[in-house]
């Protein structure tokens, strides 16, 4: 007799489909807690009826709420509460009254921090060896997190929480993130019952790209900054579900897009940090350095390390560098600040309905280090480089940083700088600067010591587990169908009564993009691998892809806290001993195949056509290539007052716009520093008509009425305005988000109709040829 096996993966998982010879076995549903069968008694009447109704999942008794509050990108010598020059009064207020983990690591980077922190097991093992957006075909690089490792919201879902996810997500392949789904790895798909947040790595702070549950929603025109949405919607979560059950615990993952880029923050918070970074970055480090060290932050006997190769020391700036550089960091500070103070409203909120005591608050001031993707001029989020002189053109945009007409990042000095004590910065992972972060810990009832240091090293992974014990919650076999892997973290319970405590989390590995290190027991091997992007010596690709060529290191950081002193000519043995142990935790959890940066991508499928419908909503990505591209919109004019966007894409930043205003049909391209405007020489008629826009070869713009030219432009680079197209996507009817001009107000819906948009385009098959080879 044949048994044919069906598996089907969804949130509720079947487990087994079997059909004997025509005879079908109805699927079984394989849960945690599995229907029970009915243990009353039924009688013929209601009064003779025993009723009964199942258990639902309930917490333990007393289980405190819990809030997991996640910034990113924010090195350990940024905030007052490590040390820093920036102002972040609420986080020092948390600190005094909790725990400080100085020897905190997170993964170095954004979606591995993000999935060990929510599985509690290291990132390679969940398919989150980079970011979700840069998966291949490999088990630790897919982006896809197994449904055999639960996250924290379907363990404590399972356990009478509700569970709330708030902010940046970015654990999905871009693949996944349009209408079409699938949702079963989206927030909701993962144990959260809701979600608000946006779900890609970064979204403008002024106009964000908002999801709530699974849907984008259309917030515009707005008029609130992103951290004060967030903290809106974390408090109204609070407050409807303690309304509605006060003894049911809930479970809050409030994840800020600060400080990561764009710096956006208003001027009231921008400006309390005017000429207060005169000084420059080496003199930051150095005034940080002294406070860390009286404020006992850092073991005696630490060294400030030289500055990075590469930045230059500020005395030699010109007047114009320091100017645009020090705005950039005040921005910062302010963005910063100002996150600090919505994380305070949250805890506010919690102690005025009396939850404050009874919550459980873990605070990672950073995700990673400071960034590195500003280079070493600091960015505005436009071409600088197509300006001529940068120093000169970033000082022309000096009142625009940190507003909605700039998506800045600062200089790299300063991203050393607020690394403080340490070298390097986000991403590279053979260095503390990108991996060594800061954590907080406040629970009023489970902590004696308040306002006390924990030097023990502690990992992201770490969290979890510890979590877990506070609460007293039951980590279940199978959830959904799917048994579980065990957690890789540690819990730090054993460390919240005794600042003595020896580590128990004694070894872990790091890796991105072949930049690899493994520590044990104090001491660290590690190897800085080229990427082949800005400041590296080669852009030599057989180099770079030879991992042979790799140079080993060796530090003692026990002695040695920030990396200085290279010993591995000194003890080659402890060196070989840990490249092996590193060897062997790569092939445990997924590490290989180790790729350059990226290496092994599959190229975006660039469709010869296109086409968005009527009654869109959302904005839709479509993945523009080098040669020529035709636009067309089919279009309903009203017969009075035609007006409103007929399509954008793109933002105040760059984009297009192709609207009527004034009876007039224009298409307007912005760079982000000028607008050309074509207009029409012909008016719409009533009804019926054809719209195209054409990007030729030889870097004309052509507008066409009804087959008829109406309009051109010569010497336009396609690029810098249809580049968002990809990410930011098309919207029809509407300007959403981030406008393209302010030369219309909002949205500015368009009062006929649009049928439809067809974008049409010759695939570039070279160009996928040479995504393949970086």
């Amino acid at each position: 007799m044949k048994t044919t096996i069906f598996k089907f993966a969804d949130r509720k998982r079947w487990m087994a489909l079997t059909i004997f010879l025509g005879t079908i076995t109805l699927p079984v549903l394989a849960q945690h807690d599995p229907v029970q069968p009915f243990q009353g008694k039924i009688g013929k009447t209601i009064e003779e009826t025993e009723q009964w109704w199942q258990e639902q999942p309930k917490a333990p008794k007393n289980a405190p709420n819990v809030v997991w509050i996640l910034l990113d990108d924010v090195g350990f010598g940024a905030t007052s509460a490590f040390g820093g020059l920036i102002e972040t009064p609420n986080f020092e207020k948390l600190a005094h009254n909790g725990l400080r983990y100085t020897n905190f690591h997170t993964t170095g980077i954004c979606s591995p921090t993000r999935a060990a922190l929510l599985t509690g097991r290291n990132p390679h093992s969940v398919g989150m060896g980079h970011h979700a957006e840069l998966g291949i075909g490999a088990p630790g690089y897919n982006g896809n997190i197994p449904f055999e490792a639960g996250t924290v919201a379907e363990i404590f879902r399972e356990n009478g929480y509700n569970t709330f996810a708030l902010g940046k997500w970015h654990g999905n392949q871009p693949r996944d993130l349009t209408i079409a789904g699938p949702y079963n790895r989206y927030p909701t798909g993962r144990g959260f019952e809701h979600f608000y947040g946006f779900l890609g790595g970064a979204t403008d702070q002024w106009h964000p790209q908002l999801v709530e549950e699974t849907a984008p929603i259309d917030i515009e025109p707005n008029t609130r900054h992103l951290n004060q949405l967030l903290t809106d919607k974390t408090i109204s979560y609070i407050a409807n579900q303690k309304s509605a059950d006060p003894d049911k615990p809930f479970f809050v993952y409030y994840a800020t897009g600060a400080a990561h880029a764009p710096h956006h923050v208003s001027r009231e918070w921008s400006d309390r940090y005017k000429g207060k970074f005169d000084g420059g970055w080496d003199q930051y480090r150095e005034n940080v350095f002294k406070r860390q060290q009286a404020l006992g932050l850092v073991p005696k006997g630490t060294v400030l390390p030289p500055r990075q190769t590469g930045i230059k020391p500020w005395e030699t700036l010109s007047a114009d560098e320091k100017k645009i550089y020090a705005r950039f960091m005040e921005v910062y500070a302010g963005f910063l600040s100002y996150t600090d103070y919505e994380v305070g409203r949250v805890v506010d909120y919690l102690k005025q309905i009396d939850q404050l005591d009874n919550t459980l608050i873990f605070l990672v001031v950073g995700d990673n280090g400071g960034s590195k993707e500003g280079t070493y001029n600091g960015t505005t989020g436009i071409a600088e480089k197509s300006q001529g002189d940068d120093a000169k053109f970033l000082l022309s945009q000096y009142d625009k940083i940190g507003t909605e007409f700039s998506f800045p990042n600062y200089p790299l000095g300063w991203s050393q700088a607020t690394n403080t004590p340490f070298r390097y910065w986000k991403s590279d992972v053979n260095a503390e600067g990108a991996s060594h972060t800061t954590l907080i810990v406040h629970y009023p009832k489970g902590i004696k010591e308040k306002g006390s240091l924990r030097n023990q090293y502690t990992h992201v992974t770490d969290i979890l587990p510890t979590t877990i014990e506070l609460t007293g919650v039951k980590v279940p076999e199978v959830i959904n169908g799917y048994p579980q892997r065990p957690l890789h973290g540690t819990s730090l319970v054993y460390s919240f009564e005794n600042a003595a405590a020896q580590t128990r989390h004694n070894q872990q590995y790091y890796e991105l993009h072949g930049g690899r290190s493994m520590y044990k027991d104090g001491w660290k091997a590690s190897v800085y691998h080229p990427r082949n992007v800005f400041g590296e010596t080669t852009t030599d690709i057989n180099f770079i892809a030879d991992f042979k060529r790799d140079k080993w290191e060796l530090y003692n950081l026990s002695e040695d806290w920030n990396e200085i002193n290279d010993l591995s000519a000194k003890y080659p043995e402890k060196l070989e001993e840990l490249k092996k142990l590193f060897d062997q935790e790569a092939e445990k959890y997924n590490v290989y195949p180790l790729k350059n940066f990226r290496a092994g991508l599959t190229p975006p499928a660039i469709r010869e056509k296109s086409v968005i419908y009527e009654g869109t909503t959302i904005k839709t990505r479509v993945y523009i290539g080098k040669g020529a591209v035709n636009i067309t919109a089919n279009i309903e004019v009203p017969a009075k007052n035609p007006a409103g966007v007929i399509f954008s894409n793109g933002g105040l930043i760059g984009g297009t716009s192709l609207y009527v205003q004034n009876n007039k049909l224009q298409y307007l391209l912005n760079d982000g520093i000028n607008q050309i405007v074509l207009t029409a020489n012909k008016s719409l008629a009533t009804g019926k008509n054809v719209v195209r826009v054409e990007f030729t070869e030889d870097k004309k713009v052509n507008l066409y009425l009804n087959n008829e030219k109406v309009a051109e432009q010569t010497n336009v680079n396609k690029t810098r305005y249809l580049s968002s197209a990809s990410s930011d996507g098309f919207s029809i009817g509407k300007d959403l988000n981030s406008p393209v001009t302010k030369s219309y107000v909002g949205t500015f819906a368009f009062n006929g109709v649009v049928k439809s948009l067809v974008i049409e385009q010759d695939e570039d098959k070279e160009e996928k040829v040479g995504l393949l080879k970086k």
